[in-house]
C-alpha cells in the first residue's frame, strides 16, 4: 500500500493509503476506527479500482485536536482536498457508518464529482442533537482526554455489534487521545435534517442495512426509496460479522457489481 498525505482546506495534516490499478475509488472508516477496517475490503476491490483510504480527520494518522474543526461540512471539504490532491474529477465514494454519512454529504455537495456512493450501515437521522447527547459527548470527550487510549479501549460499549467495536478498540491503540476526544465533537453536528434532504441527491447511490437502534433496516429502506437513483442492497452488516475480513467477505460481492454498473469510462484512475 502506498501512503498518501495531503491538506485540508483549513491547513490540516492529512493521510490515506491507496492499493490497486483502475478507475479511483475512496472508501470512509467508521466512527472510532481508522483505516485499517478497510484493507481487506479494499484488497478484494484492488484488482480492478485505485482504492483510497482515508484516514478522516481526528482518526489515525489524521490528527486534530480542535473540535470546532469537526463538522460534517469540514470532513466533506477533506473529500474535496484529497481528490484535489490526486488529480481526480470524478470518484465513487462510500463508507462504512459514519463515513456512509460523509458520502452523502458529498454527493449532495459535489454530485458533479461523484459518480457513485455506497453506504454501508446507513446511520439514523436527526432533527437536531437528541436530549442528553450533548452530556454524553462531552464526558466521552473527556475520558479520552484524561484516561487515554488504552482506557478508552476498555470503555467501548460491550453491546456494540462486533464488527463496530472490534476496528474501534483496534484503531485506539493507534490514535491520538486529544484528537479522539476532539472528533466527540461531531455529535453536536448534524448532517441532514431529515430524510426528505436525500430526495435532492443525484448520485446512484447503494444502501446497505446494518444492524441496531441507529442502522435498522427499515431506515436504510427509507434512505433507498428516498434518493431519486437509491439501491438497497440484498445484503446487511449484521450481528454475526466480527471482523474487517468478515466483513469484507460479505460486502465485496454487492460492491463490485453496483462498481461494475455504474463507474463508467469516465472514471480516472490514479494517476502512476
Amino acid at each position: 500500500m502506498d501512503a498518501l498525505s495531503y491538506q485540508g482546506s483549513d491547513g490540516c495534516s492529512l493521510h490515506a493509503a491507496a492499493l490497486g490499478r483502475g478507475p479511483a475509488v475512496i472508501l470512509l472508516h467508521g466512527e472510532g476506527s481508522d483505516h485499517h477496517s478497510l484493507v481487506p475490503l479494499a484488497r478484494r476491490l484492488a484488482e480492478s479500482y485505485s482504492v483510497v483510504l482515508p484516514d478522516i480527520r481526528g482518526y489515525g494518522r489524521s490528527v486534530c485536536t480542535d473540535p470546532a474543526r469537526h463538522t460534517w461540512a469540514q470532513y466533506v471539504d477533506d473529500v474535496a482536498a484529497l481528490l484535489s490532491h490526486l488529480g481526480l474529477q470524478e470518484v465513487a465514494l462510500g463508507g462504512v457508518g459514519m463515513g456512509g454519512t460523509v458520502t452523502l454529504r458529498a454527493a449532495a455537495a459535489y454530485p458533479q464529482h461523484i459518480l457513485a456512493g455506497v453506504v454501508i450501515g446507513a446511520e439514523d437521522v436527526d432533527a437536531g442533537v437528541r436530549d442528553g447527547e450533548a452530556a454524553r459527548t462531552d464526558s466521552c470527550a473527556a475520558h479520552f482526554r484524561h484516561n487515554g487510549t488504552d482506557s478508552a479501549r476498555k470503555s467501548v460499549p460491550p453491546d456494540l455489534a462486533p464488527v463496530t467495536g472490534n476496528p474501534v478498540r483496534d484503531a485506539l491503540s493507534r490514535s491520538d487521545p486529544a484528537s479522539i476526544a476532539a472528533a466527540c465533537a461531531i455529535r453536536r453536528d448534524r448532517a441532514f435534517t431529515s430524510i426528505a434532504d436525500f430526495a435532492d441527491i443525484p448520485v446512484p447511490t447503494l444502501i446497505i442495512p446494518g444492524s441496531g437502534h441507529r442502522r435498522r433496516a427499515a431506515l436504510a429502506e427509507e434512505i433507498a426509496r428516498t434518493l431519486p437513483h437509491g439501491h438497497l442492497a440484498g445484503v446487511t452488516v449484521s450481528a454475526d460479522l466480527c471482523t474487517a475480513d468478515d466483513l469484507a467477505q460479505r460486502m465485496a460481492p454487492a460492491l463490485w457489481a453496483f462498481l461494475t454498473t455504474h463507474l463508467t469510462m469516465r472514471a480516472a484512475a490514479l494517476p502512476v
